[in-house]
């Protein structure tokens, strides 16, 4: 079930400082043979004044998901460019 949110409730949210307890790689295994390892990094936290049906806070988070990929295949690797820049 979807509560709707309107910018009034959003700004008048409480932002609330954190820290990290935990941060995974989620690791992926795509059906060309590269491995992706993916993690969500928390950037802020919003709690709302509204709830979910069981009473539940409302948190809005802000996030940057940092992705890697670990292994590709030597068939799906192009040639290496010649750098734009060269050393004087």
């Amino acid at each position: 079930m979807q509560i709707p949110l309107t910018p009034e409730d959003i700004s008048e949210g409480v932002d609330l400082d954190f820290r990290e307890v935990e941060e995974h790689w989620n690791v992926y295994q795509l059906e060309d043979g590269s491995l992706l390892k993916v993690k969500l990094v928390l950037i802020g936290v919003k709690r709302l004044k509204k709830y979910n049906p069981d009473g539940t806070p409302i948190y809005l988070i802000n996030s940057q998901n940092i992705v890697r990929v670990v292994k590709i295949p030597p068939e799906l690797k192009a040639k290496p460019r010649e750098p734009s820049l060269k050393p004087q």
